[in-house]
Parts: structure tokens; C-alpha cells; sequence
């Protein structure tokens, strides 16, 4: 098996494990009386629902919303598709249908909430006095600001209708079960999806902060909305949530261990770095350069061969004017990282793609790396410095024909990197 067939199957392996098929029926109730209602958002929430039918005996209603082109087919529950990253007026309509489908109901009634990745733009409802197109540009905002995801959700939270513990309080005295895939570093429940059904331990004043620290615009209604009581969210011991329970049905560990699990199956070690790596891409990529390199050279800190294998959410703050998303940009700053040490590139070959299979708002899951491409690039003429001063990580690996095309997976347990590392012939 040639080195990219093996870094391939490790990624299939890793997305194979994240899918909720195998997932979701050890965390059905086992009442199944009463009304049923299922809601949903993310780029899973799709395959989530149609998983859920396949398990589910007795009546059961609802709509969930995924990405374009995630969509499943399912025969009781409707699947509408709207925009991810920013969000759209598909995503507007669909989270107030949402909303005033979970707000009438009563003590006997039971709701399940399928929650994954992508879930914050899919489902949004801005607040009261807040404009949809401004929550739009803020969004966007931050999404090139370089912003840690769990300081974008905090924002979302706090200028939602829908999020950070809303929908559980407009369910309420509903009984609600969440199943989640998670998307984020740590697993943290109130994270995902920006959290709406869950206590919000984050303030209105975190967002403010938030804000400020990257120099977002906004307009006086924003000001005036953070600044009033109104703007806060339900906090842990909120009676309104005592009916709410999440379970988390898939992590980003999950899918580096069935890799780990596959990798070693074909005769090679591999060792997880982590699955809650942030940062920077091109920074997070030198971490993994300097490792690859010692380990190719000195046999530390893993003796060789080996797979290194790693996961969570990197960012990229965006200065230039290319394509790409945060694992093609962690790709080649891997890439111009390993090109300065000739003695041992050529015995290094790296993967890094999103496990959702769209690279930020591209048609590619990521690339892959080859010792081949340093002499390839010179003949083309390609700089990576240049391509990653311009953030254009996809022109430079589409050049080398190097981008993954899986089209979307339906699932998202954020992104997954392999670097192998062989002995010398």
C-alpha cells in the first residue's frame, strides 16, 4: 500500500467512526410513548435524523437543517438545507419553525435535539432588535478574525433568539434529550452548536469583551441589546433546564482512535498528539514539523515508522485574498516547515482534511503531502511563502493536484491530521 493509500484509509477510518449510524440507538429513551418531536441543526443533523428513524418504533414529527448539499432522505422528518459558515434566510425561517414547534408543548411531551458541527449557523434566530444582515456581517467578521470557536459561539449566544440555553427553555416542561456529535475542543456541551439547549456559563459581558479584543463593528442595537439584562442567557441551575439532558454520541477522540486502531492494524504505530489542538494553522503546523523532523532524524520524540495523528479546531486569520480553509493553510505551513530539511522530507508524508469533508467553504475535505511536490513546485514556479502570505492554500495544493475531494461526509467531528514518518531505505 503506497503511503497515501495508508494516510487515506486512516481518514476514512476516522470519519467511518464519527457517522451516527453506529451511534445513536444505545442513546434512544426506552419510553416511547407520547408525543415524539425531532429538531435538529448541523452538517450531521441530516444523517442524525435518518439514523434515528432507522432505531425509532412509534410515531414521531419535526424538521432538522443541515448545510446544502448534506441533506438525507427521511420519511417523517423534514430536512431542509441552508448556508454554512454565514448564515442565510433559509436558516432564519427554519429556526423560528423551530422555536414555535418546541413551544407548545407540555409536561407528557418529549423533544430530541440532534446537534452537530455547524449548528450556530444553520440555526439562527438573531435577538430582539438585532437585524439578521448584521448578525450575518459579524459572523463573517469573526470567522476571519482568527477567533477561537468557543469566543465565536459565545457572541452567537448572546446576540440569539435561539442559542445558548433558549430552545431548552422554550421546550420547557417538555422532557429534552440532545445527542450530539461533537465539533469542538473539549467537548464542551455548551460549545456545540453554540448550546441551545443547554446553561451557558458565559456572559453577556464575555461577548462584549470578545468583540472589542478583535475590533468588530457594531451597530448601536447591538450596544444597547449586550448591555440589557435581556441579552443574558440561562445559567447552570436555571429550573427552566432541569428537563434537559445531553449525551454526546461521537467525539473527535473517538474518530483518532479508530485511526490509531487502523494504522497499527497495518503494522504501524501511531501516536495521538491530541484532539483539542487550536491555534493558528501555520502555527500549529510547526509544532508538527518539528516534530516530524526530529522523529525522521533522532528517532524522538517517536521512533519511526510512525503515524502521528492529531484533531480539533485550528483558525486562520484571513489577510490575503486566496481560497482555503484551516487544513490546507496547516498543510503547507507543513509544507514550507519540511522544505528546510532536505535530509528528511523526502521520508515524510502528511493529510489534513475536515472530517465533514468541506475544507472551509470550498469543494475539497483538504490535501495531502508528498515528497514529491518540492521538486514539482520549483518546476512550477510555486512559492509557498507567496500562496500563504495571500491565504491561498488551495490554489497551491490544486496546482500540485493534491486536494481531497470526498464531497460531504454528514457528519463533523472537526479536523484530522496524519504525518507519517518512514525509516531510511
Amino acid at each position: 500500500m503506497t503511503p497515501s493509500l495508508f494516510l487515506r484509509k486512516l481518514f476514512d477510518s476516522a470519519v467511518d467512526a464519527a457517522l451516527p449510524y453506529g451511534n445513536m440507538a444505545n442513546f434512544l429513551p426506552h419510553d416511547r410513548t407520547g408525543k415524539l418531536v425531532v429538531i435538529g441543526a448541523g452538517k450531521a443533523a441530516a444523517s442524525m435524523a435518518q439514523s434515528l428513524e432507522e432505531h425509532w418504533q412509534g410515531p414521531l414529527q419535526g424538521v432538522v437543517v443541515t448545510r446544502y448539499q448534506h441533506g438525507a432522505p427521511c420519511r417523517f422528518i423534514e430536512v431542509v438545507e441552508a448556508s454554512h459558515p454565514v448564515p442565510d434566510d433559509e436558516g432564519e425561517r427554519v429556526a423560528k419553525r423551530i422555536l414555535n414547534l418546541v413551544s407548545d408543548l407540555d409536561e407528557n411531551d418529549t423533544v430530541i435535539c440532534l446537534l452537530s458541527g455547524g449548528g450556530s449557523a444553520l440555526l439562527s434566530l438573531p435577538a430582539p432588535g438585532i437585524s439578521f444582515a448584521e448578525k450575518q456581517a459579524i459572523n463573517k467578521a469573526l470567522l476571519k478574525s482568527g477567533a477561537a470557536i468557543d469566543e465565536i459561539n459565545c457572541v452567537r449566544k448572546h446576540l440569539s433568539a435561539i442559542k445558548g440555553g433558549r430552545l431548552a427553555m422554550a421546550a420547557y416542561p417538555a422532557t429534552m434529550l440532545t445527542l450530539a456529535i461533537s465539533d469542538v475542543p473539549g467537548d464542551a456541551e455548551d460549545v456545540i452548536a453554540s448550546g441551545p439547549t443547554v446553561a451557558d456559563p458565559t456572559t453577556r459581558r464575555d461577548a462584549i469583551n470578545i468583540l472589542d479584543k478583535y475590533d468588530i463593528p457594531v451597530s448601536l442595537d447591538v450596544t444597547r441589546w449586550l448591555e440589557s439584562d435581556a441579552s443574558e442567557t440561562p445559567k447552570p441551575g436555571d429550573p427552566r433546564l432541569f428537563n434537559s439532558r445531553l449525551e454526546i454520541i461521537s467525539t473527535p477522540m473517538k474518530s483518532l482512535l479508530a485511526a490509531q486502531e487502523e494504522a497499527e492494524a497495518m503494522g504501524i504505530p501511531a501516536y495521538i498528539l491530541g484532539d483539542n489542538l487550536e491555534g493558528e494553522a501555520r502555527d500549529v503546523a510547526l509544532v508538527h514539523a518539528a516534530m516530524a523532523t526530529s522523529a525522521a532524524r533522532h528517532d524522538q520524540p517517536f521512533p519511526v515508522p510512525c503515524v502521528i495523528l492529531s484533531g480539533g479546531e485550528t483558525t486562520v486569520t484571513v489577510k490575503g485574498n486566496g481560497r482555503g480553509g484551516r487544513n490546507c493553510e496547516f498543510l503547507l505551513s507543513l509544507y514550507q516547515a519540511l522544505e528546510k530539511a532536505p535530509d528528511v522530507r523526502g521520508r515524510i508524508y502528511a493529510l489534513a482534511c475536515d472530517t465533514d469533508g468541506i475544507d472551509g467553504v470550498e469543494d475539497n475535505a483538504g490535501a495531502e503531502l508528498k515528497p514529491s511536490f518540492y521538486a514539482a513546485a520549483e518546476v512550477l514556479g510555486l512559492s509557498p511563502g507567496d500562496y500563504l502570505a495571500d491565504n491561498d492554500s488551495y490554489g497551491f495544493f490544486q496546482a500540485l493536484n493534491a486536494l481531497i475531494l470526498t464531497e460531504p461526509t454528514r457528519t463533523n467531528v472537526n479536523d484530522f491530521r496524519a504525518i507519517l514518518i518512514l525509516p531510511e531505505a
